[in-house]
């Protein structure tokens, strides 16, 4: 069973910066897609950024320019690094392991709460 372990959550102010980390208990690490989703309150859950096995990544509009994600295979981590955070940033952000085995497989971390507010 894969485990994904987020850290980095907590409160900022607008215009701040938070670095999410995401570790991985997997030896093949680096064949795993993978992605940051976050759920604001009264809210679906909603991809934020996505990197993939090779090193590309994307994100959603709302976050671009702003926001970065990373991976090093080497310690089995993924990172999201968050700049001139907005108070509509605010949510639990989680983190998504993904892989390709006939049919994805699917991972979530438990997840770590954001909150940008005065």
């Amino acid at each position: 069973q894969v485990q994904l372990v987020e850290s980095g959550g907590g409160l900022v102010q607008p215009g701040g910066s938070l670095r999410l980390s995401c570790a991985v208990s997997s030896v093949i690490f680096s064949s795993y897609d993978m992605a940051w989703y976050r759920q604001a309150p009264g809210k679906q859950r909603e991809l934020v950024a996505a990197i993939t096995s090779g090193s590309r990544s994307n994100y959603a509009d709302t976050v671009k320019g702003r926001f970065t994600i990373s991976r090093d295979n080497a310690e089995n981590t993924v990172y999201l690094q968050m700049n001139s955070l907005k108070p509509e940033d605010t949510a639990v952000y989680y983190c998504n392991a993904r892989r390709y085995v006939i049919t994805w497989l699917n991972y979530w971390g438990q997840g770590t709460r954001v909150t940008v507010s005065s």
